[in-house]
C-alpha cells in the first residue's frame, strides 16, 4: 500500500519506499530519521508566501493592463501599437494560462548543497547548506529584477545562477573576499545582501535584456554552460544567448507563445513547447526541428531522462504523462510518443489532472502534484518509483504532506548529488521551503 501521511502530520523523508512522518517540523526528528545516515540535515527555509501568491494572481491581470513608459516619438508609438495588436491576435490568453505551467521556481546547484528559490515577486533566496557559518540565507534583489518567474543554476559555472524576470535575465555570481567576479563590459555590478556569519558575497554580473521589455517565462542552460535559452509567453520566438558575449539569436517556429524550453543532458537535443498545443523537438547541430501537436491541451511540464534519449511531458488536460523516445542516435529526430499511465492519481485522489512534475537525475524517482483532489489528498505530492526497461513504468510509493494548514506545493525540484538517493525540495504555500531526502539505495546505507 502507498504511504499516506495522516492529516496534521508532516513528511520527513523516505527510507526504502516508506515515507516517514512526524507531528511537526523538527531538526531533532530529521536528525533521528536521516541525519545519521547522510551526515547532514536540511532545515526548512521560511519565506513570505503571501506576496508570492498575490503576484501570481496579478499575472492574470497582465494581459488586460498595458504597461509602458510614455514616449513622444510617433514611430515608437506606431510600432508599439502594431506589436500589441499582434500579441492580442496570436497570444490572446497565454498570460492567463501561465500559472498552469511548471515554472522552475526552486533549483539546486548541480554539484553543491546550495538551494535557490523565489521567495518574493522581486526576490530570490539562496541557502548554502554546506556553509556551517551562515546563520541566514542570502537574498538576491535588484531594481532590474522585477516580477521573477523562474531561475536555473549555470552548469560548469561555479556559483552562478540565472533569474528570469520582467525585461530580461539577471545573472548572479558568488565569490569569497579577495576573489574577483567577471562582470561583462558595460554592466553595472550590484551586491546582494549578505548572510550573517558567512563570507560569501553575491554580485549581479550581467543583465540580458529581452525584446520590448518582455517578461521572460522560460529558461534552459546548455549542459556545458555556454548557452542560455530563454522565451516569453508573449513571443513565438525563443532566444539562444551566448552568455559570455551577451549576444542573443532569436529562433522561431509557429505562432503560439513559448511555454517551456528544455535542453537535453547531452546537449544534442532541445525541446520547446507553445501555448497553442504544439511542441518541437530540435537537434542542436543545425537547429533543425520536428513539429508535434497535442489533443490533450498544451505542455505544462517536461523533464529529460538521464541519458537524454527520452523526455517525459505533462499536458494541461490529461492525467496521463507522455514519454517521447528517440528511435535512433543524434542528430536524427525520429521519435515515438507513448503514454505513461498513472491510474492511482485519479482513483485514489479524485484529482482532475497533473499539475507539476519533477524527475530525479538517476531516473528512479518521479514527483508530481495534481489539480484538485478530495479532502484527504488535496495539496499532497505523489512520489513514484520509476523503471525504464526501456519503456517507462511507474509505481506509487506514497504522498508527501507539507507543514501548516492546508498547504499546497508551489514548486519543487530534485537534487541528485547524494549516493543514497535524491533530495526533493518543495516550496509550500504555508511559507516554508522543505527538503526531503529520498533514501532508497539500501546497499549504500551504513
Amino acid at each position: 500500500m502507498p504511504s499516506f501521511p495522516p492529516p496534521g502530520s508532516v513528511t520527513v523523508c523516505e527510507i526504502n519506499r516508506d515515507l516517514i512522518t512526524a507531528a511537526c517540523l523538527s531538526d531533532n526528528q530529521a536528525r533521528d530519521s536521516y541525519g545519521k545516515v547522510l551526515g547532514i540535515i536540511f532545515s526548512p527555509v521560511p519565506f513570505q508566501c503571501d506576496s508570492l501568491l498575490s503576484s501570481e494572481h496579478g499575472a492574470e491581470q497582465q494581459g488586460r493592463v498595458a504597461e509602458g513608459v510614455p514616449r513622444n516619438k510617433g514611430l515608437w508609438a506606431l510600432q508599439e501599437m502594431l506589436s500589441n495588436s499582434l500579441k492580442r491576435l496570436f497570444h490572446p490568453n497565454d498570460v492567463n494560462l501561465l500559472p498552469e505551467v511548471d515554472l522552475q521556481a526552486v533549483s539546486w546547484h548541480q554539484h553543491k548543497h546550495i538551494l535557490a528559490f523565489i521567495s518574493e515577486p522581486n526576490q530570490v533566496i539562496v541557502r548554502d547548506f554546506e556553509d556551517s557559518e551562515a546563520k541566514d540565507p542570502c537574498i538576491l534583489t535588484n531594481e532590474s529584477q522585477r516580477d521573477v518567474k523562474l531561475l536555473e543554476w549555470r552548469p560548469n559555472g561555479g556559483r552562478t545562477i540565472s533569474v528570469a524576470c520582467k525585461g530580461g535575465i539577471c545573472i548572479w555570481a558568488a565569490s569569497y573576499p579577495g576573489q574577483a567576479v567577471s562582470v561583462r563590459s558595460g554592466i553595472a555590478s550590484f551586491l546582494g545582501t549578505f548572510s550573517r556569519g558567512s563570507s560569501m558575497r553575491w554580485t549581479m554580473v550581467d543583465f540580458l535584456q529581452s525584446h520590448n521589455d518582455e517578461q521572460i517565462t522560460a529558461l534552459s542552460w546548455s549542459p556545458d554552460g555556454r548557452y542560455l535559452a530563454s522565451g516569453a509567453y508573449e513571443n513565438s520566438s525563443f532566444t539562444i544567448w551566448d552568455v559570455a558575449q551577451g549576444i542573443g539569436t532569436p529562433i522561431r517556429r509557429g505562432l503560439g507563445g513559448i511555454s517551456l524550453l528544455k535542453w537535453s543532458p547531452a546537449g544534442d537535443y532541445f525541446f520547446s513547447a507553445k501555448f497553442d498545443g504544439t511542441f518541437y523537438l530540435w537537434e542542436t547541430n543545425t537547429w533543425t526541428s520536428e513539429p508535434w501537436s497535442s489533443t490533450s491541451g498544451f505542455v505544462t511540464g517536461a523533464t529529460w531522462d538521464p541519458d537524454g534519449r527520452m523526455i517525459m511531458i505533462a499536458f494541461s488536460k490529461s492525467s496521463t504523462l507522455g514519454s517521447i523516445h528517440f528511435a535512433s542516435k543524434p542528430p536524427a529526430l525520429d521519435a515515438h510518443l507513448l503514454p505513461v499511465d498513472l491510474p492511482d492519481i485519479s482513483s485514489l485522489t479524485g484529482s482532475r489532472g497533473i499539475e507539476k512534475i519533477a524527475w530525479d537525475a538517476s531516473g528512479e524517482r518521479l514527483a508530481l502534484s495534481y489539480k484538485g483532489g478530495d479532502a484527504l489528498y488535496a495539496g499532497l505530492i505523489a512520489v513514484y518509483d520509476v523503471r525504464r526497461t526501456p519503456l517507462v513504468s511507474a509505481s506509487l510509493i506514497g504522498f508527501i504532506r507539507g507543514p501548516g494548514d492546508n498547504p499546497k506545493p508551489l514548486a519543487f525540484s530534485f537534487h541528485g548529488k547524494l549516493k543514497q538517493g535524491p533530495l526533493l525540495s518543495v516550496c509550500w504555500s504555508s511559507g516554508y521551503c522543505c527538503t526531503y531526502p529520498l533514501i532508497f539505495r539500501s546497499h549504500v546505507l551504513p
